[in-house]
């Protein structure tokens, strides 16, 4: 047998060394020369093929260095430009590896700064979806976020910062609104006595949430309802107050037709307090509540139910009253006759006690308007009256032969006589003043003027001629006297001296005057205001018109007074 080939050793392996060891292999198997040359070929080929293969490999690797260098080179142009960074990059000299090692930790940390940026861009995002959700009354979304990583430029940056600002401005806006339209809504539902919360849950519940950190809407939505509601209320306080106020006037008139105690209106003084204000002006808590509304309407219905018994006890105090103002300036009226015409007119029903009684109102403001008319004519009257009283005491002083004895009071007799002088002697200007009056009275009216039935003029006339027949028979008296005393002279040179008897104070020698009756009250009686006419001038001279009876059936038109005195 032959020797067998030693065995490799790995070692001390080479091309070589393998080669002549397959040639001591063939040998010992004894291949031919063309079989030999064929594996050799055939060693050679596959030899070829694996470095073809390694080259492949190591041109696709070299090629994937390259694209790596080209990825970063490109991802790094791309995170400057979404920084908004116009700073170039250069990859430098070197073999690749060197490259790829001199880019990677820049392209690091633009990487981090980029993740930084987006956090800042989400941050305000997220924050520009809640206030945006805010506003429109819906949850907030997620989407669009994506849409701005593109730009992540410190440009867009402040513009969503802007933005931001501007939302939560408006946001800031918006709660206030909401927080006013709140307390407006607190302070209706407080002066109307409503339930504050159950009105503010019935908008958003956020409303009427008052734990805390709880947020409220601000919502277009909730804003709209907050002012629809607001509206809503403030129409409410409005007809409210109106009615309120008709009431309260209601109140007050009934009160001032039945003359109500003031105890009893101070019960609803805070209802009566309210006619003056106005919407904005009533604050006050519970004074618009339906409680009130409903106190004021149960007063309202029990005064018109006692209107109607108590209206005829004031028809006719009214009309005593209007009596009052006619006696108070010497008016007549016939009471009994205008008491039956008002007990007929309330027993017809053919016109309503309150329209009575403010027909009464009117005559009795007339009457007073009458009566201060006539104020200035009977204050010249009881002047009138004054000095003539004087006239008649001092005529019958001067008769009395022993005024100046010394007896107790003669001095203020004296002193009395004095002023009765003076004022005597100003009753001619006092009738002429008074008559002149008296006439732009009636000129002015258009009716006579009447003192207690009679005319004042007729009066005036009368007494004047009285005046002037009672001077004459002072004339004729005195005449008389003087002829009797020069008769006397002559007797007592004749037949000498008598004694003369003096005739007592308060006896008279005229026999035409009334003894005791003052003349000027004496000539407005009826039986004694004509003096001496004739019995056809007394009665030409009564016919004057009595005051026709009050008009208490104002309603008509033509209001006319019938031309009362």
């Amino acid at each position: 047998m032959a020797d067998l080939a030693p065995p490799i050793s790995p070692s001390r392996t080479t091309c070589a060394s393998l080669l002549n060891h397959l040639q001591i292999i063939w040998n010992e198997i004894g291949e031919s020369d063309s079989d030999r040359d064929k594996m050799l070929l055939q060693l050679e080929q596959e030899c070829l093929d694996i470095y073809r293969r390694k080259v492949e490999e190591t041109r696709k690797y070299k090629a994937h260095l390259y694209q790596s260098l080209s990825d970063a080179e490109a991802e790094i142009t791309n995170i400057l430009s979404s920084l908004g960074e116009c700073a170039s990059f250069s990859r430098g000299k070197g073999t690749l590896k060197e490259q790829i090692a001199t880019v990677r930790p820049v392209l690091e940390e633009l990487r981090s700064r980029k993740e930084q940026r987006i956090k800042e861009f989400s941050k305000i995002l997220f924050q520009i979806s809640q206030i945006s959700a805010e506003i429109a009354g819906c949850k907030p979304s997620d989407e669009g976020k994506e849409q701005e990583v593109n730009n992540l430029t410190l440009k867009k940056l402040e513009q969503l910062k802007s933005h931001l600002q501007e939302l939560q401005n408006e946001k800031i806006l918006r709660l206030q609104k909401v927080n006013s339209h709140v307390s407006t809504i607190h302070d209706l539902s407080v002066v109307m006595s409503m339930d504050f919360l159950k009105t503010l849950n019935g908008i958003n519940p956020s409303l009427g949430d008052s734990s805390e950190g709880a947020l409220k809407s601000i919502s277009n939505d909730t804003l709209a309802r907050l002012t629809e509601v607001i509206h809503s209320l403030k129409q409410s306080k409005r007809q409210k107050l109106q009615k309120l106020q008709e009431l309260a006037r209601s109140l007050i008139e009934l009160w001032d037709l039945m003359e109500i105690p003031s105890d009893e209106q101070r019960d609803f003084s805070h209802v009566t307090s309210l006619i003056p204000l106005s919407v904005d002006e009533v604050s006050k808590q519970g004074c618009l509540s339906a409680d009130v509304i409903e106190q004021a309407e149960l007063e309202v219905e029990r005064l018109e139910i006692l209107k109607g018994t108590k209206l005829k006890d004031l028809v006719f105090k009214r009309q005593n009253e209007l009596e009052d103002i006619y006696r108070g300036v010497h008016m007549d009226v016939d009471s009994d006759k205008a008491k039956h015409i008002l007990a007929g007119l309330i027993e017809s029903g053919s016109i309503s006690l309150s329209d009575l009684l403010q027909s009464m109102d009117g005559q009795i403001r007339k009457a007073k308007e009458e009566a201060l008319s006539r104020k200035d004519i009977l204050d010249k009257v009881e002047k009138w009256h004054l000095a003539v009283e004087e006239e008649n005491w001092l005529d019958e002083y001067e008769r009395d032969e022993n005024r100046y004895s010394a007896v107790r009071g003669a001095h203020k007799n004296l002193k009395r006589a004095e002023k009765a002088r003076i004022l005597v002697s100003k009753i001619p200007s006092i009738v002429e003043n008074l008559t002149a009056k008296v006439k732009a009275w009636e000129t002015e009216k258009g009716i006579p003027f009447l003192y207690d039935k009679v005319p004042l003029l007729q009066s005036l006339n009368d007494f004047n001629l009285h005046r002037q027949r009672r001077e004459e028979e002072k004339r004729k008296s005195r005449e008389l006297r003087r002829q009797q005393e020069q008769l006397s002279v002559e007797q007592e040179g004749l037949f000498g001296s008598k004694s003369i008897t003096k005739k007592p104070f308060g006896q008279t020698t005229n026999n035409n005057n009334i003894s005791g009756t003052p003349i000027g009250r004496r000539i407005l009686t009826p039986s004694s205001r004509y003096g001496s006419l004739s019995a056809k001038e007394r009665r030409e001279s009564g016919r004057v018109n009595k005051v026709a009876p009050v008009n208490y059936v104002a309603l008509q038109k033509d209001d006319s007074s019938s031309g009362n005195n």
